[in-house]
């Protein structure tokens, strides 16, 4: 354990610290010396809360994966919320994740765990990617209900299919990382959900 943390604190720093680095450098650009040296503690620590890169990685990744569907979902399902406000609050969501990689908005660095791993896929094991296959399921699915709900309470114009239009917000969330990494950083992202739902909103 390290200095003034019990087992618990000492394994959640632990994740913290691989979630920033596998962020910033993909699976093979972290060791566990890299997280070891972040952390000012030993790599035999780090060994024995979590015995091997697999099995660490698999927990940052499941603990992540949860964060971002649990954020996602209090975004798509707030009670009073339009789906304009969804809209916005999914930017605004997507926006805290990238500036906090991206602190000035310009160095360009990918946010995202999912994207950054699926990178590194042949690297993982069997558990790993099947998380990575299993998020993009939820992520439909999740959009899917919320597409629903907005055409029930009649905010989608009359000519479109909650079903299509749930598939292309799955595909923009599911590769916002990768969208903010070409020209035009976040505004790009931004400029595309924006776009998508004037085009499908119901405007009188």
């Amino acid at each position: 354990m390290m200095e003034g943390m019990d087992e618990t604190d000492t394994r959640q720093a632990i994740k913290d610290t691989a979630l920033e680095l596998l962020v910033r450098h993909g699976y093979r650009g972290t060791s566990f010396g890299d997280i070891s040296a972040a952390l000012g503690t030993t790599r035999a620590n780090i060994h024995y809360h979590f015995g091997n890169k697999q099995t660490l990685v698999d927990e940052v990744l499941g603990d992540y994966m949860q964060e971002t569907l649990s954020g996602l979902r209090a975004v798509w399902s707030a009670q009073g919320s339009s789906f304009s406000d969804q809209v916005e609050a999914m930017i605004a969501y997507s926006r805290a994740r990238f500036s906090h990689f991206n602190p000035t908005g310009t160095e360009g660095r990918g946010w995202s765990l999912i994207s950054r791993l699926r990178q590194d896929a042949d690297l993982l094991g069997d558990r790993g990617r099947q998380m990575l296959g299993h998020f993009g399921v939820e992520l439909s699915a999740l959009f899917a209900e919320a597409l629903s709900a907005a055409d029930r309470r009649g905010e989608l114009a009359p000519n479109v299919v909650p079903a299509d239009a749930a598939l292309l917000f799955a595909v923009i969330a599911d590769n916002a990382a990768p969208i903010t990494l070409a020209e035009g950083g976040f505004e790009r992202l931004e400029r595309t959900y924006r776009s998508l739902r004037q085009m499908i909103e119901n405007r009188p």
